[in-house]
């Protein structure tokens, strides 16, 4: 029953435009939603609720709810994210900040409140005009559906869907009352949509000066190059491909996968600078990898990747994978022979390092890639997870990490995200983004996914045990400000939503654990001090057999 003073047909109005634009987006072909409840976004959610070719997926929390969205639209199609208006639109903003800078395809849309109704104090209302700034490849503040032209709505549609092909796009819908309606008859289809066309501007041929013998390849996340393509060019010139777990890049005959410790040993460093470096996709998260690429001052090429991403001000131009023939390389020489023989020896000494020592940080991250089955994905936290992986994963470690932005936030939603297309999925944290993200276990246990939780429990922050202030600062100031203990249960969390959990402690038992299962959490518990020492061990370890 329509309320005394409202025009039912604005009700119908709402329901008919929402009916349009998720038509439209179908079309295109979107097949997930993901939607944090709320009233006023009530018009777009039982659009979304009414199709068939949806999979619809009531997140409460707003935060949980976008990294999910982000976590399905890794495979470049977007999912519909959507919330009522007020503060629940700014919980989606760290999820759009790491879309926008990973080029994540995402179709945001907020419920706003009407016009007449903003700036005047009305509640559960804020300021939602380009709220997530230029992290957004669009942003459209849509009309109030009883003032648009219906003829608009599937041109809107497209346009939204179109530049939400690199990123997150923002539609911001306003709705006036009432929010039910009947949808009407729908604007015709105006044709298959236009999107925008990938791409980015390079800066033309390459310089003939950047044709060196002594070139090495860095592959990192998220460069959108066909792996077989990166794996011809280093066929072609024999260079070594220094590759980061995200990059699947590590099976390749021309990897290096131990690089971060093996360019730890300052001699062999030296001995094998770069005269040249073709990197694709974003940088791996090894500091030394970095910081021996500035000290060799080599030029850079990036190939592919989410924008420009030039940190050391060292990248010299941007190219495509087809540009690169122009580099002979240093085919019949021994220069990666050298590579390959500094990695096998390396990988060797990691492994006895590891097998001597009890189950460890390294160690887990080493059994996850070994143990990991061909069809299953593991998404890992930026902090140490992401690094222990990188440096002592091994050749079968591939992974995504949510690296544009590097926050610990939204690392399990983002992996329940992938598990909602049918594919079993790990997803390796520390127990500070365990807890971070712990609203990701609201309501998993109704969901129908095969994920494995694997918590690194350590007591608190382990990466800042790496850092300065873990040896400048007073124990108890640095334990106060980055430690950070904070004795909750993992377990007994795990199981106050419904979720099985163990504690393992055997690299046998781990290997076990997180084959597909179903949903569960296990938990290893090491220690802080401990882990920067074996750390120490293994980085000695590599260096000893380079002498």
């Amino acid at each position: 029953m329509t309320k005394p003073g409202h025009d039912q047909r604005v009700g119908d109005a709402n329901a008919t435009a929402c009916a349009t634009l998720v038509d439209e987006w179908v079309r295109c072909g979107v097949r997930h939603a993901v939607i944090a409840p709320g009233s006023r976004s009530t018009p777009m959610a039982v659009a979304l609720a009414g199709r068939a070719e949806l999979a619809v997926h009531v997140v409460h929390d707003e935060r949980v709810a976008a990294f999910t969205a982000l976590g399905i639209g890794l495979d470049g199609v977007p999912a519909v994210l959507l919330c009522t208006s007020g503060t629940a639109a700014a919980n989606f903003h760290p999820a759009v900040v790491e879309a926008g800078l990973s080029d994540v395809p995402m179709i945001v849309a907020t419920a706003d409140r009407p016009p007449e109704l903003r700036g005047i104090g009305s509640p559960q209302t804020i300021d939602q005009l380009e709220l997530y700034g230029r992290s957004v490849r669009w942003f459209h503040d849509a009309m109030v559906p009883d003032e648009a032209d219906p003829g608009s709505w599937r041109v809107l549609a497209q346009r939204v869907f179109s530049t939400a092909e690199t990123g997150p796009t923002h539609l911001n819908l306003p709705f006036r009352e009432p929010l039910l309606g009947e949808p009407g008859p729908l604007p015709e289809p105006i044709g298959p949509p236009l999107p925008i066309p990938r791409g980015y501007a390079v800066n033309g041929p390459l310089d003939p000066s950047l044709d060196q013998q002594r070139g090495v390849i860095v592959a990192g996340g998220r460069h959108g190059v066909e792996v077989s393509d990166i794996a011809a060019f280093a066929e072609r010139t024999g260079w070594p491909v220094l590759a980061a777990p995200e990059s699947a890049c590590r099976s390749l005959s021309h990897a290096v996968t131990a690089f971060d410790p093996l360019l730890r040993h300052r001699d062999f460093a030296d001995a094998h600078a770069p005269e040249v470096v073709v990197r694709f996709g974003r940088p791996p998260a090894s500091k030394v990898l970095s910081q021996w690429l500035v000290r060799s001052e080599a030029p850079v090429i990036q190939v592919g990747g989410p924008g420009v991403i030039d940190p050391e001000r060292n990248v010299v131009v941007r190219c495509r994978v087809d540009e690169l023939s122009a580099l002979s390389g240093a085919a019949g020489t021994p220069w990666l022979a050298r590579w390959r023989h500094a990695n096998d020896s390396a990988e060797v000494a990691i492994a006895e390092a590891l097998a001597e020592a009890p189950l460890s940080e390294p160690g887990v991250a080493r059994t996850i890639a070994d143990a990991l089955p061909d069809e299953a994905e593991l998404v890992v936290a930026s902090s140490m997870p992401v690094r222990d992986l990188e440096w002592f994963g091994g050749p079968r470690a591939r992974a995504h990490a949510n690296r544009g932005a590097n926050g610990i936030d939204g690392v399990i939603s983002t992996a329940v995200g992938r598990a909602l297309w049918g594919r079993p999925v790990v997803v390796l944290v520390g127990d500070i983004a365990f807890l971070h993200d712990s609203n990701a276990l609201v309501g998993l246990a109704g969901r129908d996914v095969d994920l494995t939780v694997c918590v690194v429990d350590n007591g608190g922050g382990g990466i800042f045990s790496f850092l300065p202030q873990a040896s400048e600062l007073a124990h108890e100031r640095f334990e106060q400000l980055f430690g950070t203990p904070h004795r909750s249960d993992v377990e007994t969390l795990a199981a106050a939503h419904g979720v099985a959990a163990t504690t393992v402690d055997t690299v046998e038992s781990l290997a076990s654990a997180v084959r597909p299962q179903g949903l569960a959490v296990v938990r290893v518990v090491t220690d802080r001090a401990e882990n920067v020492e074996l750390h120490d061990r293994l980085n000695l370890a590599v260096s000893a057999v380079q002498r």
